[in-house]
């Protein structure tokens, strides 16, 4: 399992010999500028939520590589009805891709699209595939309802949310590590804006001093699980 920062929330991952791209936002994210959207490949697209941070590039990608939007039900088929193949999910409920399983799990944030309309309950995600489990927080703040995810699978890495202000801050990142029971951890929403810059050998350190290692890539940059 190959998996690539592409800033902000956006990760791609290779599994199963398909391609995944979670929360695509790189066109509007000046970081990420030397990324070219239409050389990224996509089989599958998965969405936290709705806010526009996460969703602005879909159309353009979906529509270029015929991906099918994985998201819960009122975001997949807002995309349904642009024409984009979709697969609605919810809540607590899983679905065995060609790639691997594909569970919903709980977030609190929250979730709109970029003109206002409601865009359901934000979600995160526990992805099995290669023998290989992640989980993938999504925006959220620590939850209790994250220590129901180990309780069903053992990760082998968990992407956090960790840049303050809109989501968890380092130290409850570190708490939803222990949550989860992973010591593995790739971090996202960072560093996009003014509001959610950290300081990276800081929050490094905080994470190494529990016992955890945090991963901070460079966009653009992967690990192989």
């Amino acid at each position: 399992m190959k998996i690539t920062f592409y800033g902000h929330a956006c990760i791609a991952i290779e599994v199963g010999g398909k391609h995944i791209l979670v929360d695509p936002f790189i066109t509007g994210n000046p970081k990420a500028s030397h990324i070219d959207i239409n050389a990224l490949k996509a089989d599958y697209i998965l969405l936290t939520h709705a806010h526009n941070d996460h969703i602005l590039d879909v159309e353009a990608i979906a529509k270029r590589t015929n991906a099918t939007v994985v998201s819960t039900y009122e975001v997949a088929v807002y995309f349904g009805n642009k024409g984009i193949k979709y697969h609605p999910m919810n809540h607590g409920g899983g679905w065995q891709f060609d790639f691997g399983k594909v569970k919903v799990v709980n977030a609190v944030h929250s979730s709109s699209f970029p003109d206002g309309s409601y865009g359901g309950n934000p979600a995160g995600f526990v992805i099995e595939g290669e023998h290989k489990n992640i989980y993938i927080s999504g925006d959220t703040a620590l939850t209790m309802d994250m220590k129901l995810i180990p309780l069903r699978t053992k990760l082998d890495l968990a992407i956090l949310s960790l840049g303050n202000n809109f989501t968890m801050d380092v130290e409850d990142a570190i708490m939803a590590a222990d949550f989860v029971a992973c010591d593995k951890i790739l971090g996202c929403h960072f560093d996009t804006f003014g509001f959610i810059v950290i300081n990276h050998d800081e929050a490094k350190k905080k994470f190494f001093d529990a016992g955890k290692d945090l991963m901070l890539l460079e966009i653009g940059e992967s690990i192989t699980l």
